[in-house]
């Protein structure tokens, strides 16, 4: 089954059904198998209770810094209070699978190209301008990726690995990769503010702060 919606936008993750799902397997699970930790989405944040109890013209602003779409903005602004982190980023990731043509296309300008630290390479600034005007005249609009889990130091070429790899994508393909980046990113930023860090953070870029885990480049 084709992962696109008639609007050329990602849908859902597919769920199975009851009788499809794969049993957890019995016993003591081995120590290859046993998961890392994982993030405390029921930690009491201040920042998620000053968000649940904002004014909504408060909250909605607060959104717009993490994804440019008015209507996601509001529809995931209307849905508070929210129990924990974890129930605002399903409500947020909801509400990005929901996107319009018309919301993907206002979100997305929204979105800026960002350019390397001003210590870089003068060949490595050159290379990636010129990767950005290309992706732009492609597209139409500026090149977004989710770098969660990259080191600061990786994040440079994964930019340009990523408007290369892209620029090979026809418009409708390169549509909804774009969408999903920008949903991955839209929570990462709503993370980063709930989770008490001032501001929004663009500071995943390759020349801002380190401690931000994704970047609109």
């Amino acid at each position: 089954m084709s992962s696109e919606s008639h609007t050329g936008l990602p849908q859902r993750p597919p769920t199975l059904p009851p009788a499809a799902r794969i049993p957890a397997p019995a016993g003591p699970a081995s120590p290859a198998s046993v998961p890392g930790p994982r993030p405390a989405t029921r930690a009491h944040l201040p920042g998620l209770e000053r968000f649940n109890t904002a004014p909504a013209a408060s909250a909605t602003a607060t959104l717009l810094s993490c994804c440019g779409s008015r209507r996601w903005a509001r529809r995931v602004a209307a849905h508070r209070p929210y129990p924990d982190l974890g129930a605002l980023l399903a409500a947020a990731d909801e509400a990005s699978y929901d996107l319009a043509a018309a919301d993907l296309d206002e979100a997305l300008a929204a979105e800026s190209s960002s350019g390397l630290h001003p210590a870089a390479p003068a060949a490595a600034h050159t290379a990636l301008r010129a990767a950005h005007a290309a992706y732009e005249a492609s597209f139409g609009h500026a090149f977004v990726i989710c770098l969660d889990g990259f080191r600061a130091d990786e994040q440079s070429d994964q930019v340009l690995a990523g408007i290369r790899s892209r620029l090979t994508n026809d418009p409708d393909e390169e549509r909804v990769v774009a969408a999903d980046e920008l949903r991955r990113l839209a929570r990462a930023r709503l993370a980063h503010v709930v989770a008490d860090h001032p501001g929004c953070p663009d500071s995943g870029r390759p020349d801002s702060r380190p401690d931000s885990p994704s970047v609109p480049v």
